[in-house]
């Protein structure tokens, strides 16, 4: 408080006194009170220790969009270019004013339009900068005056270094070809999940992925090379899923990208007519012209929640969108059958299930982590189940509580954390390269060799599901495939079937599939 000066223009001292105090006392921001006055001030705040930083602006009313944003909860190093790097994507920034000891920062960006884009988009997905979790919203004021001191002049610089509006676009990037490496891959990634990443900063012509040296990698190509610098200085060291699939990136040394293709390996989002490369026709898949839309028409089709805590997660739009807010890990089900166990779970290990006791149709689920209760929602949210439109959304409970000893709840709450069902309990597990969205078709995986499709098939017949289609894989009959009649018949005999006692000490192990027969 004591690095804070403030000077009002009143002519009473009496009230600037008391301003003056209610100013010291305001918790977790460097915002002044909006109510305290209507004329403008300066603020003068010591950022290093020596370095004083003036700004000037009108105070305005609480969540009155500006084209000042703040920035709160930054980590004790942070750059200039990581804070600017927050606000590229939305629009050129016309300055910056950095509070490390305080650790925060104000954006003023061009326009209150880009402004809004920046907070609307931060408030569904907040951002992580190396493991902190960073705060924006409006500012009270509505410009930022900065001085001449020695680090202002740092930020000045690097503001004019890193916004493309005081740049040549042409010199600001050796190419628009990035080099992308995801590091410690605990779940997958999917062309599909790096495109709707990669288009929130500028148009993505051609997509190639790949593993070399045991890395999954990618290549990708942009319209421009501004956008593919301003890609990387925002992306470059964040993480798709929390704590994990850190994005590595860097320029390539290709200028364009040959593409022959388009599938799940590679894509020309120029060339929709290229074949698949499988011997099938031309392929009009609904994901590849959303991200096709979503590439070339930013801000038309919803992009993916993410970042910069968890940049993407496979098909969750991001209005509309629940975010897991970091650490949380259970979740709210309604409409949900009480007498279906969500311990069957293929996208994490469920730990505590409780049925609500005044509303049987809702249950409390507690996930292992919170990333996997963001693909458990991202996932099953608005699936179809027992004729019910499934609807996840994050719990306001950071865990399910056990009913106390000697207080019974009527058998409503259930402990799962020590079943032998969970599949992530290991590290690394294969199980986290298997996490598809519910389809049709289920992989079936430790069949016995005594079990013969005829058997398999009258299995999943039983629950009154129809069965299209049947095949053993080639190489291994210890696993298959098999088509159910709908997605609904598929998640129902996934819960139904999944650890299913086939003799021989062998239990069924029942996956979404991505592929088809």
């Amino acid at each position: 408080p004591s690095s804070i000066d403030v000077s009002l223009r009143t002519n009473c001292p009496l009230v600037s006194s008391l301003l003056t105090r209610l100013l010291l006392f305001q918790r977790g921001s460097e915002e002044l009170f909006p109510s305290v006055s209507t004329g403008p001030y300066i603020m003068s705040a010591t950022a290093n220790g020596n370095d004083s930083k003036k700004f000037k602006g009108d105070i305005r009313g609480p969540g009155v969009p500006s084209r000042v944003i703040h920035i709160r909860k930054l980590p004790n190093d942070i750059s200039e270019a990581e804070v600017i790097s927050l606000g590229l994507p939305f629009g050129d920034i016309t300055n910056l004013l950095m509070l490390k000891a305080k650790n925060q920062a104000f954006l003023e960006m061009n326009s209150e339009e880009a402004a809004q884009n920046m907070v609307g988009y931060y408030s569904t997905v907040m951002p992580i900068i190396r493991n902190h979790l960073v705060y924006v919203q409006f500012s009270n004021h509505k410009e930022l005056k900065t001085d001449s001191s020695p680090n202002q002049e740092r930020a000045q610089a690097a503001l004019r270094a890193l916004t493309t509006s005081h740049v040549d676009p042409a010199m600001s990037a050796p190419s628009a070809v990035l080099r992308v490496v995801v590091e410690n891959l605990v779940y997958p990634v999917t062309l599909d999940a790096l495109c709707q990443i990669f288009s929130k900063f500028g148009t993505v012509l051609r997509i190639i992925v790949f593993t070399k040296n045991s890395q999954f990698q990618a290549l990708l190509q942009y319209a421009d090379g501004a956008a593919a610098q301003s890609a990387k200085l925002s992306l470059d060291g964040q993480n798709i899923y929390n704590g994990c699939c850190t994005l590595r990136i860097s320029f390539s040394k290709l200028t364009s990208l040959n593409v022959k293709y388009n599938n799940e390996k590679s894509r020309d989002f120029t060339r929709p007519d290229l074949p698949t490369g499988d011997s099938q026709p031309t392929m009009e898949h609904p994901a590849m012209a959303t991200a096709f839309m979503s590439s070339h028409y930013p801000g038309l089709v919803p992009t993916l929640p993410g970042a910069l805590a968890s940049l993407a997660l496979p098909g969750a739009p991001r209005l509309g969108f629940h975010h897991m807010a970091a650490g949380v890990s259970v979740l709210l089900v309604s409409n949900l059958n009480p007498e279906v166990s969500l311990s069957y779970s293929v996208y994490g290990d469920v730990m505590r299930v409780k049925i609500l006791f005044n509303k049987k149709e809702n249950a409390l689920v507690q996930m292992s982590d919170c990333t996997q209760a963001q693909l458990a929602m991202s996932h099953l949210s608005g699936q179809q189940l027992h004729g019910k439109s499934l609807r996840i959304t994050p719990s306001k409970h950071s865990s399910v509580q056990l009913p106390r000893e000697g207080h019974e709840d009527q058998g409503l709450t259930k402990d799962y954390s020590n079943s032998p069902l969970h599949r992530f309990k290991k590290p690394g597990s294969k199980n986290y390269s298997n996490i598809f969205p519910p389809s049709a078709t289920l992989h079936l995986s430790n069949i016995p060799p005594s079990v013969v499709e005829d058997d398999l098939k009258m299995l999943f017949s039983t629950s009154g599901a129809m069965v299209k289609a049947f095949k053993f894989f080639q190489k291994d009959h210890k696993m298959a495939l098999i088509q159910m009649g709908s997605v609904e018949e598929a998640i129902e005999s996934l819960i139904e079937f999944h650890n299913h006692d086939l003799g021989e000490n062998h239990h069924l192990r029942v996956s979404f599939s991505k592929s088809s027969i």
